[in-house]
Formats: C-alpha cells, sequence, structure tokens
C-alpha cells in the first residue's frame, strides 16, 4: 500500500502543511526559543547548527509538517510521519515542537488527532517515541490514549543516541475525536 506521509491537514483553526526546505528561515524562527527543547532529548536544539541538522532529518523523512496557525499565520511548530512499517503496518508520529505561546492552549491533542485520524485510514498501529526525560510529552500522548510499551535508544538523524520511551496506540484502541475540536 502507497501511504502518503506528508498530506495537507486541517481545520478552522490551523493547517498541517508539508515541510518545504524553503520553510527553514521561518521555522527556525519558531524553533530558537531555548525553552521549546528544555525537556527534549537534544536540549541544544535552538542553536541554528543544531536545528539544521534536525531540519535536514526532518526533510529526508519524507513525512515532516509546518503546524499553521490559520488566524495569524504564524507557524505554531512541527510534526512528523517516519518509519513506516509495511511488514507490521505501522507508523511513528514524532519530533513534534510548538512554540511557547501555544503551550496549554489545547494544541497538540487537535494536531494528533489530525494525524491519527487520517492515518488510522492506512495503518493498524501508531507508535511514538519521547524522550525518557520529557514529562510533558508523556503526560500529553498518554492523553491521547497511548500506552507505554517500551523503553529504547533511539539514534536522532545526525545527532547523538538518546534514551526514549515508546508509546503506542492501536486503530481498535483509538477512539478517535473530531480534529475540528478547537486549538
Amino acid at each position: 500500500m502507497n501511504i502518503n506521509t506528508q498530506p495537507t491537514l486541517g481545520n478552522d483553526d490551523l493547517q498541517l502543511i508539508p515541510l518545504q526546505e524553503s520553510d527553514f528561515e521561518a521555522l527556525y524562527e519558531t524553533a530558537s526559543d531555548e525553552k521549546i527543547w528544555e525537556q527534549h532529548p537534544n536540549k541544544d536544539r535552538w542553536k541554528r547548527d543544531v536545528f539544521q541538522l534536525f531540519f535536514e532529518g526532518a526533510i529526508k523523512s519524507g513525512g515532516a509538517f509546518k503546524i499553521i496557525d490559520k488566524k495569524t499565520g504564524a507557524i505554531a511548530g512541527s510534526t512528523r510521519f517516519y518509519d513506516y512499517n509495511p511488514s507490521d503496518n505501522t507508523i511513528l508520529i514524532g519530533y513534534t515542537f510548538y512554540a511557547t505561546c501555544y503551550w496549554g492552549k489545547g494544541l497538540n491533542p487537535v494536531v494528533k488527532h489530525l494525524m491519527l485520524d487520517y492515518i488510522f485510514q492506512y495503518v493498524d498501529s501508531v507508535y511514538f517515541h519521547v524522550g525518557a526525560s520529557n514529562v510533558r510529552s508523556q503526560i500529553a500522548i498518554t492523553r491521547l490514549g497511548a500506552r507505554k510499551v517500551r523503553e529504547e535508544d533511539v539514534a536522532y538523524y545526525g545527532e547523538a543516541t538518546r534514551h526514549n520511551f515508546v508509546y503506542q496506540i492501536t486503530k481498535e484502541e483509538y477512539t478517535g475525536k473530531q480534529a475540528t475540536d478547537k486549538a
């Protein structure tokens, strides 16, 4: 099955648009806030050279998005689909970050539901890598119904390997939620 891992997704408030190489400067402007990366596995991603590697990995993944606030036109963050495995019909969602002005506003569940509503048309299970020290993201992912299934070291593109928790949600477990909910 051929899955489009970079569709345009959205609702009244936000849009997930396939990330392009020309988006680097605008996305880096959002990502250059040191606070965003405090709990992420690589705390230096706010630095231009480190973010450049992150961005290159995003482009090469073939599943990365910029998240646009439709009311302001601002880039709210980024996320991606990656590592589709046709043999067990799974995919990963991750590498997500948001500008701090969107924290606590309900953006993450809306983004994840847009992605899950779409991808569960094609796969049976979705995994999420979450940094072992990223408590904020661990809480957020369990609120979506994902459960921790293991721990593993993840080799990040151009970065050091980091310890992650792996969460999973299956198509059967996913209760869904209208992605039209307000962000």
